[in-house]
């Protein structure tokens, strides 16, 4: 984004994943996720840290996985999801600030 303007596509792929980000259990779902031993998880493992259902549960990684930050798989009657390297690199690409620029933006 400091090298160059998003486009128009761009733009509304990153936007989608930003929207998905910006409500906290989704954002804790993908830490969770993230950080799980093996680098994926079941809806059974995802359940216990929140105050919500289980349906709820479903709702917001089926959110996260329509913006394309997880990538998921049914093994019998659980689902198993992981975090798409691919859209934390998009994410980070966009965030990161060259040292040239972070200098001149304080």
């Amino acid at each position: 984004m400091v090298r160059e303007p998003l486009g128009e596509e761009a733009a509304a792929e990153l936007s989608r994943m930003f929207k998905a980000l910006a409500d906290p259990i989704r954002l804790r779902l993908l830490s969770l996720i993230a950080s799980h031993e093996g680098g994926e998880a079941c809806v059974c493992d995802l359940i216990g840290p929140f105050d919500v259902s289980q349906p709820t549960i479903s709702h917001h990684l089926k959110v996260l996985r329509e913006a394309g930050l997880v990538g998921s798989e049914r093994r019998g009657t659980w689902v198993y999801y992981w975090v798409l390297p691919e859209a934390l690199a998009k994410l980070s690409a966009l965030l990161e600030i060259p040292a040239a620029s972070a200098k001149a933006l304080a």
